[in-house]
């Protein structure tokens, strides 16, 4: 099987459409398909990320300044995500599609829809779309959205009859290694103690919420014995200003720059901060407590329904974001069963088999 992504990296986009993909693409590979990706040169792409990965990657040049609107005059949201029109990147991509003749083409872009998909649509066999919007339409035979609380229903007006629809968070995209650790990380939660704070606000962090959390804590009563691990992408702009913040620290803080153990991380730490992004698949799946920032609007719904679900303190950076701090650590060490509680109620939002479903579908699809 041959599978083209269409996907992008940027200080604007984040990591996460890339990772998640790049995340499919390692278990398609591991049983036998040819996967390569059609990235454009973003500032903050992750090109070299994926070739040392073992896929092709071929790159789009960015344009900056171009004019958004497609020929039938709509403008999508996240348009200027995308470094061209949607018919310049369809039109680029095809000279590419042309020489692979995939079977399945794979977009993840909030800058891409119907316009573009109708286009590609003549030169893959099949295509499946990857969103957590809902927002707009698309022409696809599969769609993806492994957003916890997720329906169908939302997706009914933008998709074709026979478009299968695959919704909620038993189908996150996970690495194997996240399921690996599950069973190890849920066991050491039982004594409902906080020896280790891991805080990671995703790939990127062009806004250097970290720094801001940093000193938030510096106010907070963790206990004396906790230790801190900040884990900041490959990309991040502000690892300097992090590590000066984290020295001020009273307690021992250690500032970690792109890492491929996070699931060992996250299984060997007792409480994250982290942002409403695809990383909190991650931490539901080891069952880790979290407390989680709303960092874009498109994470408003994940927060919330984490939040329901009470496996997630959420803070919305429009609130005294110190003081906030101040008030979820409080939280965390008053009662010690908080953290077994949240623990396990995370845990079953998902078991982190995810990809091995999406691949089962696919192949299905595949055949019909």
């Amino acid at each position: 099987m041959r599978v083209v992504f269409r996907c992008d990296a940027s200080i604007q986009i984040g990591t996460g459409h890339v990772m998640r993909c790049l995340t499919l693409a390692d278990a398609l590979a591991k049983k036998g398909a040819e996967c390569c990706f059609i990235c454009r040169e973003h500032e903050g792409h992750l090109l070299e990320v994926i070739r040392k990965r073992g896929h092709q990657v071929y790159s789009l040049p960015f344009k900056a300044d171009v004019e958004k609107t497609d020929r039938n005059g709509a403008k999508l949201s996240h348009a200027n995500w995308l470094g061209a029109t949607q018919q310049e990147d369809a039109q680029q991509c095809i000279d590419i599609i042309k020489l692979i003749e995939p079977d399945w083409l794979i977009v993840d872009h909030y800058a891409i829809d119907i316009v573009w998909e109708k286009t590609l649509r003549p030169y893959c066999k099949k295509l499946m779309v990857i969103d957590d919007l809902a927002d707009r339409a698309h022409d696809c035979d599969i769609l993806l959205d492994q957003t916890f609380g997720r329906h169908i229903k939302d997706y009914l007006d933008w998709i074709p009859d026979n478009c299968q629809v695959l919704c909620g968070s038993k189908y996150a995209l996970l690495r194997p290694e996240f399921a690996k650790w599950r069973d190890y990380s849920l066991e050491r939660r039982k004594d409902g103690m906080l020896k280790h704070l891991l805080i990671n606000l995703g790939g990127v962090d062009k806004d250097n919420i970290t720094s801001k959390i940093l000193k938030g804590l510096q106010n907070s009563f963790l206990p004396e014995c906790c230790k801190i691990t900040v884990v900041m992408g490959s990309t991040a702009p502000w690892i300097e200003s992090v590590k000066a913040q984290a020295k001020v620290l009273p307690w021992k803080t250690q500032v970690k720059r792109g890492v491929n153990n996070m699931a060992e991380l996250m299984a060997n730490s007792d409480l994250a901060i982290g942002a409403a992004g695809s990383t909190s698949w991650e931490r539901c799946c080891l069952g880790l407590p979290t407390i989680m920032f709303v960092l874009a609007e498109n994470q408003q719904q994940i927060a919330l329904n984490l939040r329901n679900a009470n496996s997630v303190f959420a803070i919305s950076l429009e609130s005294d974001l110190e003081s906030m701090i101040v008030k979820a650590i409080k939280y965390f060490t008053d009662t010690q069963s908080v953290l077994e509680e949240m623990s396990v109620n995370a845990s079953r939002i998902l078991d982190g088999r995810g990809s091995a479903l999406v691949i089962e579908n696919m192949e299905n699809r595949y055949d019909d």
